[in-house]
């Protein structure tokens, strides 16, 4: 049979043909009316897609670049910054902390978990300048509860900053900066977007704007106070990606388009579609006799599953690659071998879901003999998942983060 490669991988994600299209004809200089024209209006659209009032700086990096740039831009050497940790992005977090010379202390949890809300307050300083945190951790399928630790800070009347890696957040969680009081959010164009990687952005508060001008902390490319003021003039500080730009305005046209012309109603279709079938693939994977590796704060950008015992996660990710052209990720780092992922992020849909549930169907009963699993066992439960599922009632008993109120380190009392 032929083979079409599906990407199922948490960033690079599968590219929107329109925003294919779009990159292809970007042949526009930078210094023009042209592209200001286009750089102005991708830029409010970024706000829009964020859910902010607040301004919103784009770069020609990937992610780890905005991760830097929040450090290098609110911290000074010595500062002393809380890091919330519980995969191998919440350890980068330290690891460019450590590297601009702040003083780091840790909240950790063990990978396929969640941190605790009394061991984070335990761990708040007078002194304590800033609070970096994932709201997705993508290297294990978690979702942190990021409306918990804005509300304790808050509520501690802390003065750190609350800074949050919503890379893989955006566009497959409900993300609401301003009212939560997110001082920095950061994405990357690879993700939900739709597009491929070389943009970050950061969603910057006024406070976080203020705290800019106290830091002293080495800083040029990423200098965002300089790309603040070129972004008024429609400019970026430096040669921007302008066809990833040209990109990312049709991406944001698409995403519009599904909500009836509103990129915030499409967002939250976005987001809605994100969930359901995330929701699709842990119902399959149960139903498998597989196991989830973070049952109780599973996320929506991607599922991680355990590997059996005695099975190496890898031949999940071998075989699928080797017979079907279906790409997922083995787990990283010292979970490589153990789990294997699968991203619901972007553009991905019911169909794809489908497919891919069937395949892993196909590679558990040849080379997962022991789990005792028949054709049809994970597609029967997607589909009855599916038929039962709606945006109602898929809110109900949710936290504001979107995690099941019972599992969540905050239960709202606005949350259904």
């Amino acid at each position: 049979m032929i083979r079409k490669t599906r990407l199922f991988t948490p960033g690079p994600t599968p590219l929107l043909p329109a925003a294919q299209f779009a990159m292809a004809a970007a042949d526009i200089h930078h210094r023009t009316a042209e592209f200001r024209a286009l750089y102005t209006r991708v830029l409010a659209q970024l706000k829009e897609f964020v859910g902010t009032r607040n301004d919103v700086i784009l770069l020609s990096s990937s992610g780890t670049g905005a991760m830097e740039a929040s450090v290098s831009n609110l911290t000074s050497p010595g500062d002393r910054v809380l890091i919330l940790t519980a995969g191998k992005f919440g350890e980068r977090w330290s690891g460019i902390c450590k590297a601009f010379g702040c003083h780091v202390d840790v909240v950790s949890a063990p990978y396929g978990q969640t941190f605790s809300i009394d061991e984070v307050k335990a761990s708040l300083h007078l002194e304590t300048r800033a609070v970096f945190m994932q709201a997705t951790e993508t290297s294990t399928g978690v979702r942190h509860c990021v409306p918990a630790i804005a509300k304790l800070l808050k509520d501690t009347h802390s003065e750190a900053l609350l800074i949050v890696d919503a890379i893989t957040g955006l566009g497959t969680t409900h993300l609401d900066m301003d009212a939560w009081g997110v001082d920095v959010l950061v994405g990357g164009s690879q993700k939900a977007v739709m597009i491929p990687p070389g943009l970050s952005y950061l969603a910057i508060s006024d406070r976080a704007w203020d705290r800019m001008e106290a830091t002293y902390n080495p800083r040029y490319y990423f200098d965002l106070r300089k790309e603040r003021k070129n972004a008024k003039l429609g400019e970026s500080a430096y040669t921007p990606a302008v066809a990833l730009i040209a990109a990312l305005g049709a991406a944001f046209d698409w995403i519009a388009a599904q909500g009836d012309g509103s990129l915030v109603e499409g967002r939250k279709r976005l987001i809605e579609n994100a969930e359901t079938v995330a929701a699709m693939t842990r119902a399959a994977m149960i139903a498998l006799g597989l196991k989830l590796f973070a049952p109780d704060a599973s996320g929506a950008a991607a599922t991680a599953v355990l590997a059996p015992e005695g099975v190496d996660s890898g031949i999940f990710v071998k075989e699928l690659k080797s017979r079907f052209a279906a790409i997922i990720t083995n787990g990283q780092g010292e979970m490589k071998g153990q789990i294997f992922r699968i991203a619901h992020l972007g553009f991905f849909d019911y169909m794809d879901t489908i497919a891919l549930i069937g395949a892993l169907e196909q590679v558990v009963v040849k080379s997962v003999p022991q789990l005792n699993a028949k054709f049809g066992d994970g597609l029967i439960a997607a589909q009855k998942l599916y038929a039962e599922r709606s945006p109602t009632a898929a809110a109900d008993n949710k936290c504001l983060c979107g995690r099941e109120l019972t599992h969540c380190s905050l239960q709202h009392p606005d949350a259904k």
